[in-house]
């Protein structure tokens, strides 16, 4: 079973790239301010993956898997309404069966560590994921080798990765590609990079790199600022 997500979910602004998303083996990324909405649009690449019946690992620095669990529930919940989702319990059931979540607070985080952990999955039973989504990654103190090791390992477990990326209001860095602030100095590792903006009356998610693709000034989708949804 699976569910059109297409017209709903953020990943939208990704139907006209010639790449049609990020791909196994690619790094992607949502930039933007604290408490904008990066993690419920990471939450919503992750519904757009499982209602696709893909496998999905979400790995959480932040968030225990219980917070992480409920936030699902109450966007599963938007979406159920926003689409007119009769078979819900089934969708659910869905869900929660093609997820898995990994968190590693109190700064436990290690590549070898989550490398293992995607092994183990794979080994013991059978759990082999399409894409994973990591929240609350410092990118200013992870570093650029730390993203050749995700590279690494999504080119070795042939997934896709997103990221979500904290930028600051007093930080306007921005190197000559267009690439803001704290992927300025990161960008050739990501194939997909998008900013997440406020307006007063949407959400605005901008396209800033299509794999080696020309962007459009405006490629962007608006997105309803209480579901994270894309709007008409």
């Amino acid at each position: 079973m699976t569910i059109d997500f297409k017209k709903a979910s953020p990943l939208r602004l990704l139907e006209r790239s010639p790449q049609k998303g990020l791909g196994q083996g690619n790094l992607g990324v949502i930039i933007a301010r604290a408490g904008v909405g990066k993690t419920a649009c990471l939450i919503h690449i992750g519904l757009h993956k499982l209602l696709r019946g893909e496998k999905l690992v979400h790995i959480s620095l932040e968030d225990s898997p219980e917070k992480i669990t409920a936030y699902y529930q109450v966007l599963f919940s938007d979406l159920v309404y926003a689409l007119g989702i009769k078979n819900e319990q089934e969708t659910r059931a869905l869900i929660e069966g093609n997820r898995m979540i990994l968190a590693y607070l109190n700064q436990s985080f290690q590549l070898d560590r989550l490398r293992d952990n995607l092994w183990n999955l794979a080994d013991k039973i059978g759990y082999v994921p399409d894409a994973l989504v990591v929240d609350g990654l410092n990118f200013t103190k992870a570093g650029k080798e730390m993203f050749q090791g995700f590279q690494e390992i999504a080119r070795a477990f042939r997934v896709e990765i997103w990221f979500s990326a904290l930028s600051h209001r007093h930080i306007p860095d921005v190197n000559e590609r267009g690439i803001p602030y704290p992927c300025n100095h990161l960008d050739e590792l990501f194939s997909i990079i998008m900013q997440l903006e406020p307006t007063p009356s949407a959400l605005l998610l901008k396209l800033l790199k299509d794999h080696e693709s020309p962007v459009a000034a405006d490629s962007h989708v608006k997105l309803d600022p209480k579901t994270f949804l894309a709007m008409d």
